[in-house]
């Protein structure tokens, strides 16, 4: 596919007016909306912020590539737009941009509009492409240059037999335009050293040119330019540069100066004492195990929450054949979404948390381990024990095995690790675990329901502190996983009192910059907005940018207003047995759809009041 067939006369603006990034931004969106390539505006729009808040797509040189890659694309589109005066785009060079391409991709984009985006994004390293396009007057001469221009490419050497070569990885979080830039940017700056480079891409579609493991034995360094997490055990005893993808596109000499030096210190891989990323790898590494048990297993527990909680619309006991209210309808409602969504929530937890740990030989020893938690009664704690005990045995039957001959190699997979992992797992689940956990987890259980209405109220403000504190960090989801963990148990107070409070910091900022505009410069206010679509999805982290700018007033702020949603929610006794959804879920909530629209909106309205008291007027 060629870039014109995504740039095409109809997404071209030759004049951007104003010289502010969000002016910027919203006409290149609208072009795109004109054009017929996008569905919904305000989607669009907030995706393409939420990338900018990761890191400025303003690459330097005068170029800026915002993109996102959302449902509410109908079609990829590029939309470019030229400034002659430039904008103020808070580029990495801190200079104006003067050539924006906004890219727009689809969820579900193929791998041919990726590789054309990809294309797009080292074509705009070319010096004169980038003269010629700010020179052009017309929408035909932009294509003409363009179409000129999109057979050129940099191709990746074999290096196999190479003993000097560098070698390098690129990622970005969207992987459709600073993963392919960084590539090309490497590329073609190796080219001019004559030094033979070959790079791999972590883009949206998946990992390409991936390196070879005599390539990283013969290669002198490795340079890793990513803001995602890529595989590095493969590169241990090497000297690895980690730096972020920018830093590929603008300093790509002086990361291969660097790596022909090998001025870097070298991977000792993820069980060893090696650089600071290490290091932080380490100790982060309980919570990253545990979050991708958590999060593999909320499709789970949001699918089956929602459709036990439509069966119960029909009725409490509507599903059971002997009750007045029985109902066919909810009957299967409540055995897709109880008996079998919510019954794998916990073999899910402990399965992916064993992946996580031991990769996947020990999925079926985590998973085997989550049933006889979730069978014995041990919930979801047994689950997390499961998965991390399961992760763990695996290892130390990797160590075990280790002195295998090389014969065997083929059934430690299949066999071996399989067979032992699920018994040495099992045995300890039944026999060690499953009875002491279980007895917590009933403890807990009964705890929890039997609240009086003081300590009920004094859980949901530690929960709504919880999850306003660092909005999407650690302890943010130490409440959210609290919750997620109860519903398992039948216990949907405190996950109805999570939400509430995970909705406020986003509103609370929005109605903040709607009733006191005089605190906030033009760029907030228009930020503000886009916080009423993420706080009503549930989507705390689009308090993110305001409490960054302004923490000592905006988070407390925000803290109280969680607190007192998580407070009023608790003290209603509202149930909750979905875990995400924002307001498309709050008409499932039991014992009280009208009192928990008016915790959110108290504790909202709190929020917005102490900020615009504390806050200082704008200038």
């Amino acid at each position: 596919m060629k870039i014109i067939e995504l740039l095409t006369q109809s997404t071209i603006l030759l004049n951007i007016e104003g010289n502010k990034k969000e002016e910027a931004i919203d006409q290149l969106v609208d072009t795109l909306l004109n054009a017929g390539k996008i569905t919904d505006r305000s989607a669009f729009k907030t995706a393409i912020l939420k990338r900018e808040e990761l890191s400025t797509t303003g690459i330097g040189d005068g170029i800026a590539i915002p993109h996102a890659k959302v449902q509410a694309v109908k079609e990829p589109a590029i939309a470019f737009g030229k400034s002659i005066s430039g904008v103020d785009y808070q580029s990495l060079d801190g200079q104006p941009a003067h050539l924006f391409f906004m890219i727009a991709a689809p969820e579900g984009a193929n791998d041919t509009h990726l590789k054309a985006l990809a294309r797009l994004s080292g074509l705009l390293m070319n010096q004169e492409v980038r003269k010629q396009l700010l020179s052009a007057n017309t929408k035909d001469e932009i294509i003409n240059i363009i179409e000129s221009y999109d057979q050129e490419s940099f191709e990746n050497q074999d290096v196999s037999n190479k003993k000097n070569a560098v070698i390098a990885v690129t990622g970005c979080p969207t992987g459709i335009a600073h993963t392919y830039m960084a590539a090309d940017s490497l590329k073609a700056k190796a080219t001019e050293m004559g030094i033979d480079i070959k790079v791999e891409t972590n883009g949206s579609g998946g990992a390409k040119n991936v390196l070879t493991k005599e390539e990283i034995e013969n290669a002198v360094a490795v340079i890793v330019a990513a803001d995602i997490n890529v595989e590095m055990d493969r590169f241990k005893g090497k000297h690895v540069i980690q730096v972020a993808v920018a830093d590929g596109i603008r300093r790509p000499q002086q990361l291969i100066e660097r790596a022909l030096k090998q001025d870097a210190p070298v991977y000792k891989g993820k069980t060893e004492t090696g650089d600071q990323g290490q290091q932080k790898e380490q100790r982060t590494g309980f919570y990253k195990h545990l979050m991708n048990g958590v999060s593999n297993m909320l499709p789970f527990v949001v699918g089956g929450g929602i459709l036990i909680a439509i069966c119960f619309m029909f009725g409490y006991n509507s599903f059971k054949p002997d009750d007045p209210t029985y109902n066919k309808f909810a009957e299967a409602l409540m055995t897709i979404g109880g008996g079998n969504a919510f019954g794998l929530i916990v073999p899910v937890l402990a399965g992916f948390i064993a992946l996580s740990i031991a990769d996947r030989p020990a999925f079926a020893p985590g998973m085997v381990g989550g049933m006889l938690a979730a069978s014995g009664g041990a919930g979801f704690l047994g689950g997390i024990i499961a998965g991390f005990l399961a992760g763990y045995t695996v290892i130390l039957l990797k160590k075990v095995f280790i002195g295998l001959p090389r014969s065997l190699e083929g059934i430690k997979s299949i066999l071996l690790y399989p067979l032992f992992g699920i018994a040495i797992t099992g045995f300890i689940m039944l026999f060690a675990v499953n009875k002491p956990v279980g007895l917590l987890n009933k403890e807990i259980t009964h705890l929890l329901t039997g609240l009086g209405t003081g300590n009920a109220i004094l859980l949901g403000i530690v929960l709504g502190l919880m999850m306003a504190f660092d909005m999407g960090g650690p302890v943010n989801k130490a409440a959210y996983v609290f919750g997620t963990g109860l519903l398992a148990s039948g216990v949907y107070e405190p996950m109805a009192a999570i939400m509430a409070a995970g909705m406020v910091p986003p509103l609370g900022i929005a109605i903040a910059t709607t009733l006191f505009k005089n605190k906030f410069n033009n760029e907030d206010r228009d930020a503000g907005k886009a916080c009423y679509v993420m706080g009503l999805s549930f989507i705390t982290e689009g308090a993110i940018p305001f409490a960054a700018a302004d923490p000592l007033r905006v988070i407390p702020s925000v803290m109280i207003g969680s607190a007192v949603a998580g407070a009023m929610s608790m003290a209603f006794g509202i149930g909750l047995r979905a875990p995400h959804g924002g307001i498309f879920v709050v008409p499932l909530v039991e014992h009280g759809v009208l009192q928990y629209a008016l915790s959110i909106l108290i504790g909202s309205v709190t929020a917005a009041l102490l900020i615009g008291f504390l806050k200082k007027p704008v200038k």
